[in-house]
């Protein structure tokens, strides 16, 4: 018992991304715009209007420190991310697609500079109303800032939702004890897993049969106990509409 709590404690105040699921599809003889096609999965996405949906450019490290860095595509929605890379390996090319569980946790610098800021708070409400009622207005405040965030989206606050989820410290405490958990969110939640997957594979079908590719290879991660990953072999039917390929 003591070990679990002393591992969940670690989890919590070191909180680090967790890679879920993978796949990867490699061409070869083929080439293509990483840029252009990062910029048609942008384009896709925002005709569908994705709720709460962010989209940025991140590098990672190839190697080390000092290594060149691959430019990775990253779309954003609550703490579920998709990291995708679109990059040439000699004469040959891959799509990597990953869903990665951004940590839900407090870095111990953030609680530091949290308490800190709660102390000279309290200190400025004890010089102008005196100890007492500075400890009750600072109560107060905080009560009403738990009834807010406890009520945001009844109170038609979402966009208050989605910043409190990105604010360091108060985001993990309010996702745990505060933030509701619905029918609703659950839904749309595993509806932007599945579109923002359908959309890539379709896409990766999509620009390689224009240049004239007939067979995909496709690898997927499975679940710890198997290989890590499977092979699969899918043939595009040439009157096939992109969606139905992905079917």
């Amino acid at each position: 018992m003591a070990n679990e709590i002393s591992e969940a404690l670690r989890k919590f105040f070191s909180p680090k991304e967790e890679v879920y699921s993978q796949w990867y599809s490699s061409v070869d003889n083929f080439q293509f715009g990483t840029s252009e096609f990062y910029q048609m999965i942008e384009k896709e996405l925002t005709a569908r209007k994705v709720p709460g949906l962010e989209m940025s450019r991140i590098e990672f490290s190839e190697g080390g420190l000092l290594s060149n860095k691959r430019e990775y595509l990253r779309l954003k929605r609550e703490r579920l991310v998709f990291d995708i890379c679109a990059a040439p390996f000699g004469t040959s090319y891959f799509f990597s697609f990953r869903s990665v569980q951004l940590p839900l946790g407090i870095k111990p610098m953030e609680l530091l500079i949290f308490l800190i800021g709660l102390a000279l708070v309290f200190g400025l409400l004890a010089k102008l109303l005196g100890t007492i009622y500075g400890l009750i207005a600072l109560l107060a405040i905080i009560g009403s800032s738990v009834y807010v965030m406890r009520n945001s989206l009844a109170l038609e606050l979402k966009d208050l939702d989605s910043s409190l989820l990105k604010t360091p410290v108060i985001g993990p405490l309010y996702e745990v004890f505060l933030r509701k958990e619905t029918y609703y969110r659950q839904d749309t939640r595993q509806m932007y897993l599945t579109t923002v997957d359908a959309i890539a594979r379709m896409l990766v079908e999509e620009v390689t049969a224009a240049k004239g590719i007939k067979l995909l290879k496709q690898y997927e991660r499975k679940p710890p106990g198997g290989d890590m990953f499977q092979a699969t072999i899918k043939r595009l039917d040439a009157n096939a509409t992109p969606f139905e390929a992905v079917a």
